[in-house]
């Protein structure tokens, strides 16, 4: 998911050591009446960095905080869930974003029911809570070239709301959605 730069000879900037801000993000889960699996996610407003994407809620971690702890706190103060109605089930593979130098650790937490949501409106414009089987159908999935500052890319992204679901959070979600399908075929 990540997108492809259409001049051949250019390569996103990435550090030797992957080092860089240690971030997390969390990745909340629960089943609806349906039992379908449905993921939690925010579009962030104008004001705050990455503004008007599509996102799960997480941040920067601050005063020595696990990262888990990053993430279940950040959750809580854009979307108000509670850190103890959350399951971490591990997380899933770091992702270093070179235009903001964090090193992002995605968590996969499961919620036991829906949750209450109370967004925070200094950063979260809207919360968003999508299927991750409406995520897995092949026509949500599309591809166009986009202007990403100074390069043309080829932009693979979910067109799942008016913004389109791209970028880290699409890197993330896939490798999520690729466990998704292992626990499907298992069953």
């Amino acid at each position: 998911m990540q997108p492809v730069p259409l001049d051949d000879n250019f390569q996103f900037p990435e550090p030797d050591d992957k080092s860089g801000d240690p971030s997390s993000v969390l990745i909340p889960l629960f089943e609806d009446i349906s039992n379908s699996l449905n993921v939690i996610l925010t579009l962030r407003t104008d004001s705050i960095r990455h503004a008007g994407q599509i996102s799960f809620p997480g941040g920067r971690s601050e005063n020595n905080e696990s990262l888990i702890e990053t993430a279940l706190r950040e959750t809580h103060e854009e979307v108000g869930i509670e850190p103890a109605s959350v399951s971490i089930a591990g997380s899933i593979s770091p992702l270093y974003l070179y235009r903001s130098n964090n090193q992002i650790t995605p968590f996969v937490g499961f919620l036991n029911e829906k949750p209450v949501l109370r967004p925070n409106p200094i950063e979260v414009e809207e919360v968003i809570t999508v299927s991750l089987n409406t995520l897995l159908k092949e026509d949500c999935l599309t591809w166009e070239t986009w202007q990403l500052r100074d390069i043309r890319c080829k932009v693979p992204f979910w067109n799942i709301h008016p913004t389109p679901l791209w970028g880290a959070t699409a890197m993330m979600m896939s490798e999520l959605l690729e466990l998704y399908k292992e626990f499907l075929d298992r069953e």
